[in-house]
């Protein structure tokens, strides 16, 4: 599976859909385009229904965009987590500290 990060509005949210493996040597990006999103929109949505793997650094990535966002008291949600993800996000309990949906309403 190809790594990329596309972007997609969906009324106030922006959409930013990851695919691939998300790993030390790759979660740099990803920080990257979180932190660049948050000031130009006023909901922020990471979509990771296409990430086949991901590690602490990439989880460090989300939790550092999920504080961003908190700080400006901006919603910030994970969409869609593929198990693997999900099941991450369990073994830390951090499936607790951030908003999981399934989808937009």
């Amino acid at each position: 599976m190809e790594r990329g990060i596309a972007e997609s509005r969906q009324g106030d949210w922006l959409v930013l859909s990851v695919s691939g493996e998300v790993d030390l040597s790759w979660s740099q990006t990803l920080r990257t385009a979180v932190l660049k999103a948050l000031p130009g929109t006023p909901a922020l949505a990471v979509r990771l229904d296409q990430v086949a793997y991901i590690d602490s650094s990439g989880i460090a990535a989300l939790v550092e965009g999920f504080q961003q966002a908190r700080s400006r008291n901006q919603p910030f949600v994970l969409l869609a987590p593929s198990p693997s993800v999900r099941a991450v996000l369990e073994l830390a309990r951090l499936d607790r500290v951030f908003q999981i949906r399934e989808q937009l309403d």
